[in-house]
């Protein structure tokens, strides 16, 4: 369920010890809040590592539904395309 911000209902999260000091001196710093801090990271690992992830995963499944092509094929094909424009 949403509130009215468009935020989630609250989470617990567990995290190292030295983490969290890095976080509260981040928040403290910038005069945020931890969830700020939290959020502002969340959104860079989903925009880096956690888009690569998915972006495997989608590959994955295209590959098992036959949705693939194979390198060898392509290669194949872009240089038949070439030779032919030479000629």
């Amino acid at each position: 369920m949403k509130n009215q911000q468009g935020l989630s209902d609250p989470i617990t999260l567990r995290v190292p010890t030295d983490i969290l000091a890095e976080i509260e001196e981040i928040a403290q710093v910038c005069e945020r809040t931890r969830s700020w801090v939290f959020v502002r990271a969340l959104k860079s690992y989903l925009a880096a590592e956690g888009r690569e992830v998915l972006e495997i995963a989608k590959a994955r499944r295209e590959m098992a539904n036959g949705e693939a092509y194979d390198l060898d094929d392509v290669i194949n094909e872009v240089a038949s395309t070439i030779k032919g424009a030479a000629a």
